[in-house]
This record gives structure tokens, sequence and C-alpha cells, in this order.
């Protein structure tokens, strides 16, 4: 299906790994023109090299840049000031005790997963409404509706993020401009795979057996019983940038796999 992407610019935050690189792999074989984005330059030109060898049409870009950082954020927006589509994909987690997070670290986290997000929304936004076309897409997570007890920090910043992109949405009522939230459930990133192959050593067993001996001990109530794939929701968020798309309007589109035993 051609989703009516081609020449469209792109920018997609952390994407020189897991979900971000996959989104910005789906959306350059739409013909998009993505922004490669993350803290190292040389991870950065690596991941647009990889996109222009397989996808030579595009014109994908190096956009380094530690958006956290407010003066580098500026630095991007003057080398990268029109996009239409913006994927807000950058993000931290780990597991933590609620006992043991401190409001240093919740703020590192509003930081990090929700401020970076707002202030590239905040520059992109008006321009995309003077277009009358765009996409925000905020990438959350299961977590933002299921809270763990393991890490209320990061999904406290998750739900925050489906807040900000109903409200956010209010703003493009009659355009063709869109402001949605995925939520991911488990995802197979690199590290996880690193995690699994790490916690079933026997070389006799396949991935594939190691992921499914992993999901039946730690995640019985996944229904797929196996990790999302990157490219899956590369795949999604690709949809969700196309004009096909249009009727998603502030909308927290969920791919957890089943994990979310609620209706809504």
């Amino acid at each position: 299906m051609d989703m009516g992407l081609n020449n469209k610019t792109a920018l997609i935050t952390g994407s020189t790994k897991g979900i971000g690189k996959a989104i910005a792999f789906e959306l350059a074989n739409e013909g998009v023109n993505v922004l490669i984005n993350g803290r190292n330059y040389e991870k950065v030109e690596q991941t647009v090299n990889e996109i222009k060898a397989k996808f030579p049409e595009t014109s994908p870009l190096n956009a380094t840049a530690d958006i956290v950082d407010m003066e580098q954020r500026e630095a991007l927006f003057e080398k990268h000031s029109h996009i239409d589509i913006l994927v807000n994909n950058m993000g931290i987690y780990e597991l933590m005790s609620y006992d043991d997070v401190d409001d240093e670290i919740f703020e590192k986290y509003i930081r990090t997963n929700v401020l970076a997000a707002n202030g590239l929304t905040k520059f992109y936004l008006p321009k995309m409404l003077e277009n009358n076309f765009g996409r925000v897409i905020f990438i959350a997570s299961e977590e933002a509706i299921m809270p763990s007890a393991q890490m209320p920090h990061y999904a406290m910043t998750k739900s925050m993020l489906l807040s900000l992109a109903k409200s956010l949405s209010k703003l493009t009522i009659g355009t063709e401009l869109t402001v949605n939230t995925i939520m991911p459930g488990p995802t197979l990133s690199e590290n996880v795979h690193q995690i699994i192959d790490g916690m079933y050593p026997d070389e006799a067993l396949t991935f594939s057996e190691k992921e499914k001996k992993f999901m039946a001990k730690n995640l019985p109530q996944s229904e797929i019983q196996r990790f999302i794939k990157p490219n899956e929701i590369g795949r999604l968020a690709a949809f969700m940038s196309s004009p096909y798309a249009s009727a998603f309007k502030g909308s927290p589109i969920r791919m957890d796999g089943g994990m979310v035993p609620t209706i809504f």
C-alpha cells in the first residue's frame, strides 16, 4: 500500500536504534526524507548511511542533538526548520523502587521524556498548522495506562504524553494536522535481545524458544507470547503519518500484544 508520503520530511528522535530506527526505516521505505537524531554523531551518521544505501532515492540527513538541552534544540531548529512529520520517540527508562525515586530523578524523567518532546512540538506545530498538514506522534508505552510498581517515574511521564497529545490535538480542529500517541508493549530492542540471550545461555535453544520461555514465566498476560518487533511499530507509525490516518485525532493507539486487560 502506497502511504502517500513520498518526499515528505520526518524528524524521528532517538532513531539510531530500537523503535526509533525501525520507524525511520519504514518511513524511508515510503519515500520519506528522514532526519536521524541521537546524541552521538558517529552513530547517527552510520544510521544515515544505512538508510541511504537501502533507500537511495531518499535523502536522509544527520540531525545529531541532545534534545534535552535547550541550546542544542535551538541549533537543531535552525538547521532543520521545516518538517512534515515529528515522531517524539526518544525516552529513558529503568526499573526502580518508588522509595529510591527522589525529586531529582522525577525531574530528570520529566525533562527527558516529556519536556524535550514538548519543546520540539512547540516549535514545529505552528508551522504545520500554517501548511495545513502535519503529523505529530508521541511514542508512549502500555505503562501509560497500566502503570507497574517497578517504574513509577517512567509510567508517570508516559501518562503525561497521552494528556499532552490530547490537549494539542484540540489545536488542530478543522485542519489536516494530527497529534496522536502510540503505546507499544514489550518490544524486542537490541538490549532486550541481549538480555534474553544472556538469561538462557543454552546454545541448543533458538532465540524464539528462549523468548517463549521468558514470556511464559515473566509476561504471561501477553496474548502474543513474544516481544513486539520494532518494525511492526514502525509500520504502524508510517500509517499514522500518512494522509490515510487523518481521522485519528488525539488518539492513544495501543500496540501492546494484549498486555492491557481492559477494553479501553
